[in-house]
């Protein structure tokens, strides 16, 4: 008698709404900054001049931000690894330091803003810095937006109240590693290729 072979099927695990959502809201960001990224490379491979423009940028500046940035990542990883152990007190601690290295970053990036202004290199001085500005700016919108996130979720974590929302950690996870890596292309850009 010949047995049949049986195989077992995993059930379908369907992809829980909110992280479907994230994940296309991250699509449309990509497909934003990537337009703007490649409309940069056009015009800049059309305007060699702008070289010498972008040799006012301030590397050690922009390298020690990228070190603020990814460290803020490993404290996202952290957070979201505390929210799985159900310690919300070691979420807390991580978002805290998450959202404070944010903030270093805006203002890092703020005190570069004023002294290129100072110097006169305004976003209509040139279509070097009207991209400059645009990114840098665009960017820096999307990392206060992910620190307002990130200090909601700290309130909630402080309070005893993130257990029904612990799920928002990893939502709020992806976008923050997602600004992480569109700095990882702005940097190069911006600040490297000259050099």
């Amino acid at each position: 008698m010949q047995r049949e072979a049986t195989h077992a099927v995993a059930p379908a695990v369907p992809v829980p709404a909110a992280k479907l959502g994230m994940w296309w809201f991250l699509a449309s960001e990509i497909v934003t900054f990537g337009g703007i990224i490649v409309a940069y490379l056009v015009f800049r491979l059309a305007h060699p001049q702008w070289l010498e423009e972008a040799a006012h940028l301030s590397v050690p500046i922009a390298t020690f931000n990228t070190l603020v940035l990814l460290t803020s990542s490993l404290t996202m990883v952290l957070a979201f690894a505390a929210v799985d152990r159900g310690d919300e007190r070691r979420v807390a601690t991580w978002l805290a330091l998450t959202v404070a290295l944010g903030l270093v970053f805006v203002l890092v990036k703020a005190y570069e803003w004023r002294h290129e202004i100072a110097a006169g290199r305004v976003p209509g001085e040139s279509g070097f810095w009207g991209f400059y500005y645009g990114m840098t700016g665009l960017h820096a919108l999307h990392v206060l937006g992910g620190v307002v996130v990130n200090a909601c979720l700290l309130i909630a974590a402080l309070r005893r109240r993130l257990e029904p929302i612990a799920h928002r950690v990893e939502m709020a996870g992806l976008y923050w590693h997602f600004v992480d890596i569109v700095w990882i292309f702005l940097f190069p850009l911006l600040y490297l290729s000259t050099h």
